[in-house]
C-alpha cells in the first residue's frame, strides 16, 4: 500500500498538483492517466520519492519495498544483465556483495564468521538463494536469451535493455511496483508475458501507459489527472471512458433541466410579482430559483486533434506490388522474397519480432532505400504518403511550424495554415514555434499534417503511435478506420491495429505470411501454432 496525503506541486507560478489525497491498496493495478503535461510521470516520481512535493507527504510502510521501472537505459551498461536484474532488491544484492567480500578475505576471523552468518539468515529471508533463478525467469519471459544473461548491459540493444530493465522493477515481489511506459519498445510475446504477469501480481501496481489495450488487460482501477486534481474509478480503461462520458452527460442534461425551471420560475416571478393575490407565489418561486445552482461543468483539459485523411481522388484497381524483394544491411539478410500485392480496401498491418525489416520494407516502398534484388511497382493512379518512425530529417530547421508548412506545400495564406495547424493543436503562438525544438509528440502531429494536406490514396505508416498520447493516438485511430485510402502500417498499439486493419503481412526469414483477418484472429491462430 502506498499514499499520497495532501499532496501539492507547484513550479514558480504554475500548480501542478494540488491537495491531492488517494490511497493505493493490495491486489489492484492503478492506470494513470491525463493530458500531455498533466504530470502522469512527475506524479510517479512523487510517489517514489525522486522529486520532493511543494506540499503533502507519501506514506508507505518501512517494511514495505517499492519496484520502479528506471528510464535511464546507460545507467548499468557496466553491469552484467543477470546482476542488473538482481539490483531490483537493493537490500538483498548488497548483502550478496558484502558476502562475496568477507568470504574472499585472505584473513577471515571470528568476527567475520558472526558477520557472514547474519548476512546468510538476512540473505536466506530474502530468499537470495532463488535469485538467479528467479531473475533467469524473468529475463527468459521477456524474452532475453540465457546466452545474453551474462553478457554487460552495454553489449545489449535498446529494446534488450529496456526488457532488462523491466524486468529488474519486477524482480524480488516488491509490495508496490511503479512503471513508467513500460510496454514502449516491447514486442508481442513479451507485452503479453508481461500482462499476465501483471494479473497474477498480489501486490499493488501503478502504471501509466498510452496503450489502451494493456490498460484495459491489467488495470482494476483508473486514476485519471486533470485540473491538478487526481479522480479514481473502478475499472479498466474501456469502463473509465464511458464513465466519464456518461457523467458528463448526466452533468449537461440535469443543467439543462435547470435551466428549464430556472426560466419557468423567473417568468411567474415577472408575471405575477405585482400581483397582489399572486405575491406570496412569487415569493415562494423567488425563494425556489434562489436555491437551483448550476453544476459546474469544466471541459477537460484533453485535447483530441483532428485527423482526417480524405485522398484528392481515389485509387484505381492497381495500387502496389512488392515483387520478391530482398535486402542485406552490413552482411546480414534484413528481407528475403518479400512479395504481396496491396488490393482494393486493404488496410495492411505488417507484424513481425524484426523491427528493422518492417523499417527497411518501407523505406524500400517509399523509395527512400534501394532493394538488393525485386521490384517495386505502383499503379499509375497511386499518391502516396509516407510517415517514417524516425523523423528527424524533417525538423533540422529554424523554421515556424506555419512557415515550414507554407514553404513545404507553397500555401501562402497564413491563415488558412493556423486554422489547419489550430486543429492539430497548434493554436497561437504554439503554431510559431521553430519546428527543431518539437517535442516528439508535436513532431508526429506535424507528419500527421503534411500526410493530410498531401491527401493521399495510400498511406505508408511505420509505427506512427510512437510519442503520441492517448488522445492524439485515439484521433489517429478514428482517423485511419473512416479513411477510404489504401494503407500499410505497423504499430505496437493492439487495440489500434485491431481497429484499423483487415489484413495482416507478417515479416518472416523466408518471405511473409499473408491472411486476410483481424489481428486478434491472427494472434490466436499463432498461439494455437497454426501459422
Amino acid at each position: 500500500m502506498i499514499e499520497a496525503r495532501n499532496i501539492t506541486l507547484r513550479f514558480g507560478k504554475r500548480t501542478l498538483f494540488e491537495n491531492v489525497n488517494i490511497k493505493f491498496t493490495n491486489g489492484n493495478c492503478y492506470g494513470i492517466i491525463g493530458a500531455n503535461g498533466a504530470g502522469k510521470s512527475t506524479f510517479l516520481k512523487i510517489l517514489q520519492g525522486e522529486i520532493e512535493p511543494s506540499e503533502g507527504d507519501v506514506v508507505m510502510s518501512d517494511n514495505e519495498r517499492l519496484g520502479v521501472l528506471k528510464q535511464n537505459h546507460y545507467e548499468y551498461d557496466e553491469v552484467k544483465v543477470i546482476d542488473t536484474v538482481i539490483r531490483g532488491n537493493a537490500r538483498l544484492y548488497e548483502i550478496m556483495k558484502e558476502k562475496e567480500e568477507i568470504y574472499a578475505k585472505p584473513d577471515f576471523n571470528d568476527e567475520d564468521g558472526i558477520r557472514a552468518g547474519e548476512l546468510e539468515a538476512q540473505f536466506a529471508e530474502l530468499n537470495g538463494w532463488m535469485a538467479e533463478t528467479d531473475a533467469a525467469q524473468l529475463l527468459t519471459g521477456l524474452g532475453i536469451e540465457v546466452e545474453l544473461h551474462e553478457k554487460y548491459m552495454k553489449d545489449l540493444t535498446g529494446p534488450e535493455k529496456v526488457k532488462v530493465l523491466l524486468a529488474q522493477a519486477l524482480f524480488g515481489n516488491p509490495d508496490v511496483l511503479l512503471l513508467d511506459e513500460p510496454t514502449n519498445h516491447l514486442d508481442i510475446a513479451a507485452i503479453a508475458w508481461l500482462e499476465e504477469f501483471l494479473i497474477n501480481f498480489e501486490n499493488t501496481v501503478i502504471v501509466v501507459s498510452h496503450d489502451r489495450h494493456f490498460l484495459n488487460n491489467v488495470c482494476t482501477h483508473i486514476a485519471d489527472i486533470d485540473y491538478g486534481k487526481i479522480q479514481l474509478y473502478v475499472g479498466n480503461y474501456d469502463f473509465w471512458y464511458e464513465s466519464s462520458q456518461l457523467a458528463l452527460r448526466q452533468m449537461k442534461e440535469s443543467n439543462k433541466k435547470k435551466e428549464e425551471k430556472i426560466k419557468e420560475l423567473e417568468d411567474f416571478i415577472r408575471r405575477f410579482s405585482a400581483n397582489a393575490s399572486k405575491s406570496k407565489q412569487a415569493t415562494s418561486r423567488k425563494k425556489m430559483l434562489d436555491k437551483i445552482v448550476l453544476d459546474e461543468i469544466k471541459p477537460s483539459t484533453r485535447k483530441y486533434p483532428y485527423i482526417e485523411f480524405k485522398p484528392e481522388t481515389p485509387s484505381g484497381k492497381e495500387i502496389l506490388e512488392v515483387d520478391n524483394i530482398s535486402k542485406q544491411i552490413d552482411g546480414e539478410q534484413i528481407l528475403k522474397n518479400v512479395s504481396f500485392k496491396v488490393l482494393k480496401g486493404d488496410k495492411i498491418a505488417l507484424v513481425g519480432t524484426n523491427g528493422i525489416a518492417k523499417t527497411t520494407l518501407f523505406k524500400i516502398i517509399a523509395g527512400e532505400l534501394k532493394q538488393d534484388k525485386g521490384k517495386i511497382t505502383f499503379g499509375k493512379t497511386i499518391k502516396f504518403s509516407y510517415i517514417p518512425q524516425d523523423n528527424e530529417k524533417y525538423f533540422k530547421s529554424e523554421k515556424s511550424i506555419v512557415q515550414w508548412i507554407a514553404d513545404a506545400y507553397n500555401i501562402n495564406d497564413e491563415t488558412v495554415i493556423r486554422s489547419f495547424l489550430g486543429r492539430m493543436l497548434f493554436s497561437g503562438e504554439e503554431s510559431l514555434k521553430k519546428v527543431n525544438v518539437l517535442s516528439g509528440g508535436e513532431k508526429a502531429r506535424c507528419m500527421m499534417a503534411r500526410c493530410m494536406l498531401e491527401n493521399p490514396n495510400f498511406i505508408i505508416l511505420d509505427e506512427p503511435t510512437n510519442h503520441l498520447d492517448l488522445e492524439s493516438i485515439t484521433a489517429l485511430n478514428n482517423g485511419l478506420e473512416r479513411s477510404t485510402a489504401e494503407m500499410i502500417f505497423t504499430s505496437h498499439d493492439h487495440q489500434f491495429v485491431q481497429t484499423v486493419a483487415n489484413r495482416i503481412i507478417e515479416i518472416t526469414d523466408n518471405g511473409v505470411i499473408d491472411k486476410r483477418i483481424t489481428y486478434d484472429e491472427y494472434l490466436e491462430l499463432k498461439t494455437n501454432g497454426k501459422l
